[in-house]
């Protein structure tokens, strides 16, 4: 899920920065750089760190800016289909609800709640599965698998689609629950008197 890569890169560093810091303007232009990018092998790239191995600054005709070789590190999220996630629910609507997983919001539709049939009871801000009465609300700590990632350009249209309802996952009671009923039940014996 969360990941450390390591880059080497060439950056241009801007004629604004010309008696600064050198290290802390390859880091401002770093990060403007790649943080909050999505790019399709490394993920959603979250922070810049560890900046390493600046190299002394070229200038080339007719720009105004220094070039710089550098080493550093990218920290980035980047899910894969079929891997569990543990999430907290951010929002209930009509056709499921949305579970926050790292920097982003995955959907799990009304249908890949639970294997039960369930209804959203807007008074109650909550769903409740028909037979077994299992609830999910705001702020509930889930277990989902992710089914589909659709990657666009950026984040905002990046879609991710989750499903609670294989065994084992859902939230951690309905887990307890699930248990007990699976037990067998203890064999009475009879005693010695």
């Amino acid at each position: 899920m969360y990941y450390i890569n390591t880059v080497k890169d060439t950056i241009s560093i801007s004629p604004k920065y010309m008696g600064e810091d050198l290290t802390k303007a390859v880091e401002e232009t770093l990060r403007n750089k790649y943080e909050r990018i999505l790019d399709r092998d490394l993920g959603i790239i979250l922070a810049v760190f560890n900046v390493r191995d600046i190299s002394d600054g070229v200038i080339m005709p007719e720009d105004p800016n220094t070039h710089h070789d550098v080493r550093f590190d990218l920290l980035s999220f980047n899910l894969e289909v079929e891997e569990v996630v543990v999430g907290e629910v951010s929002e209930l609507v009509d056709f499921g609800c949305f579970v926050r997983i790292g920097p982003l919001d995955g959907l799990v539709h009304l249908s890949q709640i639970t294997t039960d049939f369930v209804n959203y009871d807007r008074k109650a801000l909550q769903f409740v599965s028909k037979n077994t009465g299992k609830t999910l609300k705001k702020g509930d700590t889930v277990f989902a698998k992710v089914s589909t990632i659709s990657l666009r350009n950026n984040l905002k249209d990046t879609k991710i689609a989750l499903t609670m309802r294989p065994e084992g996952l859902g939230k951690p009671e309905w887990l307890k629950e699930s248990r007990k009923e699976r037990r067998p039940a203890k064999a009475g014996g009879s005693r010695r008197r």
